[in-house]
């Protein structure tokens, strides 16, 4: 983290109770940066210390930036009438974030603090389930009304710019509140005064529903360079705006959480920092129990082939070799579908043509694994040097076909595909590897089974 030079020390302003010192080095540095000094350094007493010392506005911002946690921490130890004015300049879809955070009554006791259309959008916005975007919109759009003119629609804007949190795009609406259109700052600004909005506006407007996931606004405003997009009911009325930089915080939460998935941890509503040893346990509990019974079977099978292996004992040389390769391939192969189904680069229509390439890709793949082990068996033990080569080569296969497949099976059945994540395709292919390989010896070396 960069912090502003000269007052990366705010521990020791605070100590010293220099007050004037501490106003200067809020004022120089951004309210990210803040935010993030105070979740690192600073416990409840101190960062309502700091929060005093800031102007209304910074405060608000400030405040937006900490830590769930936090937040809520500090917002408990409030004056209800100081977190009551803190909430007023606050934008509306970090309000209603901090306000699902606070327990009931503190909620009741805040809302008599609020004004009734602050109290009205505070409930609606805070109404929507989470992971929708109703749950990331915000309220602070800027409107101008259909039938007006440029002049009309600057004089407006100029009056509502403070308490908007975006003016580069503003929505045309009618007298029920309907979006008729979108217009930019930049196509005001060039228009000549007594220009009509009418003519001016574009009608056909890309907008999302409130009840739609989090992740659509997000695909939708990278797909089409949006600055923003707004938010519409079924009859089309205008009840929100998602912005640029709350669909990249979306963005975030969902990689993060589609890594978790990944490394098969339970998805984690906190920072790392946050969480408790007894949370992160049972977050990785789970997974890791389901996966030590998989593993049996890599133990039973080779069991099974016991002797096998007495008579040719350099047959385990090439064991976890022959088993982490088909793990490696086949979890190369899940990231790539994993990725490609969240970003829809992967249609319907897509399956066989991909199935195709899979074979064609997993097949050189196996066979230029399967040289380079050959060619290290031709020196330790060429007596079983085709026995790993057959081996290897069926082993990617068979990998990187899991990888491939098990993603689809699982959003088959309805679960996140991100499921099919590096330990269970890993998994998977080592009890079939470790299978592989003995039969392929058993076959090959001319051996009984069992």
């Amino acid at each position: 983290m960069q912090y502003v030079e000269g007052y990366e020390n705010l521990v020791e302003l605070v100590e010293a109770d220099d007050q004037e010192g501490l106003k200067a080095a809020l004022n120089a540095m951004p309210s990210a940066d803040v935010a993030e000094y105070i979740d690192e350094h600073f416990e409840v007493y101190n960062t309502l210390t700091l929060l005093d010392l800031m102007e209304a506005e910074q405060q608000a911002e400030v405040f937006g930036y900490l830590r769930p946690a936090h937040q809520q921490e500090v917002a408990s130890h409030m004056e209800i009438s100081v977190l009551a004015k803190l909430f007023v300049d606050m934008s509306s879809d970090e309000r209603a974030d901090v306000y699902s955070l606070l327990d009931v009554k503190l909620q009741d006791a805040l809302m008599r603090r609020l004004a009734r259309s602050e109290r009205e959008d505070l409930l609606r916005l805070s109404s929507y389930e989470e992971g929708t975007i109703g749950a990331v919109m915000t309220s602070d759009y800027a409107t101008i009304p259909v039938g007006a003119n440029v002049e009309l629609a600057l004089k407006k804007l100029r009056q509502s710019a403070p308490e908007k949190e975006s003016i580069y795009q503003a929505y045309v609406i009618d007298g029920k509140h309907k979006l008729m259109g979108v217009v930019s700052l930049r196509q005001l600004l060039t228009a000549a005064p007594s220009e009509m909005i009418d003519d001016l506006m574009t009608r056909d407007v890309v907008t999302v529903s409130p009840d739609m996931p989090q992740s659509e606004a997000a695909r939708i405003i990278s797909r089409y360079d949006l600055i923003a997009i707004p938010a519409v009911t079924e009859d089309n009325l205008l009840v929100g705006m998602v912005t640029f930089d709350d669909a990249m915080d979306v963005v975030e939460e969902e990689d993060t959480e589609t890594m978790h998935k990944s490394a098969s941890v339970g998805s984690l509503d906190m920072s790392l920092t946050e969480a408790g040893p007894i949370t992160l346990y049972k977050k990785r509990i789970n997974w890791l129990v389901l996966l030590v019974f998989v593993n049996i079977f890599s133990g039973a099978a080779i069991a099974y082939y016991e002797d096998t292996i007495m008579a040719y004992a350099s047959l385990l040389f090439f064991l976890p070799l022959l088993i982490a390769s088909g793990g490696n391939s086949g979890s190369q192969t899940a990231t790539l579908v994993i990725r490609a189904i969240a970003t829809g680069d992967i249609g319907r229509g897509d399956g066989v043509k991909l199935f195709a390439k899979e074979i064609l890709v997993s097949g050189l793949l196996g066979l230029s694994m399967s040289a380079a082990v050959m060619a290290v068996a031709y020196f330790r033990a060429p007596d079983i040097m085709l026995v790993v080569g057959i081996s290897m080569f069926a082993i990617v296969m068979i990998g990187s076909l899991t990888g491939l497949l098990l993603p689809f099976l699982l959003k088959l059945v309805g679960w996140d595909p991100a499921t099919a994540s590096t330990p269970l395709v890993t998994t998977i292919a080592d009890a079939v590897g470790v299978m592989v390989y003995f039969i392929t010896a058993t076959i090959v070396l001319g051996l009984a089974i069992g």
